[in-house]
């Protein structure tokens, strides 16, 4: 679904990784991780097409993604109902169409239903709780895209119990076929999800099974290097 060879990434003519390779088949739940300022952020940029890579090549075999950024106090004080905010999840489908179809007004009430939201259809977005919000939003997502999705700290901000609700969301999601991308800081919860890991570090990068991963030096220096970050 994603094949990414060679790539170079950095901004203002600096670059901040490169010689990245990884790619992502169906039914794939790949976690990236990485220390502070290793690039993780650019390198989303750069895969959804915000910025231009420095060198390499990015080929996704789908036309559309799912995407769930990271919430700002704007977006979440947004003024829009539940229904509008989910429907433009098809904007990517409507093309120069002024006006959505039926179609995909359709695809709108069945990813709602799918995230057990559509009773919330007539609510104010800004009104509603952190967890409700983010099931918003990956309703939105999944009008864009029930193939793949793409989650960037999408608990950021979210209580313990919120936390874990969504992860097995997102659990539930892929095993039912959807392939996931997934940015977080969540270590523990990355390794018990994933099924392969990209880690992009200051100095090296590791992409493979979750399972090879933990047997890497890089594993084990991050999760030692974590543990110690919480423990401070």
């Amino acid at each position: 679904m994603l094949q990414v060879k060679d790539l170079s990434i950095g901004y203002e003519g600096k670059t901040v990784a490169e010689n990245i390779n990884f790619k992502v088949n169906s039914g794939d739940y790949l976690c990236i991780v990485g220390e502070n300022g290793a690039g993780k952020s650019t390198l989303v940029k750069t895969l959804l097409r915000l910025q231009k890579p420095i060198s390499g090549s990015i080929i996704f075999e789908e036309d559309g993604i799912g995407y769930l950024p990271q919430q700002t106090i704007v977006q979440k004080d947004f003024p829009a109902s539940v229904w509008e905010i989910v429907l433009s999840g098809n904007l990517p489908h409507l093309g120069i169409k002024p006006f959505y179809t039926a179609e995909e007004k359709q695809r709108a009430r069945e990813s709602m239903n799918r995230m057990d939201i559509w009773e919330l259809r007539r609510k104010c977005y800004r009104n509603l709780s952190g967890g409700q919000q983010q099931r918003v939003l990956l309703a939105r997502a999944l009008c864009a895209s029930d193939k793949i999705l793409f989650l960037d700290e999408p608990v950021s901000g979210l209580d313990p119990k919120v936390t874990a609700d969504f992860y097995e969301l997102t659990r539930e999601l892929n095993q039912s076929g959807i392939t996931v991308i997934m940015v977080s800081h969540d270590l523990q919860t990355v390794l018990n999800l994933s099924s392969h890991i990209l880690h992009i570090g200051k100095e090296e990068i590791f992409y493979g099974k979750t399972a090879d991963y933990l047997k890497s030096g890089m594993a084990k220096n991050f999760i030692y290097e974590s543990s110690w970050e919480e423990d401070k």
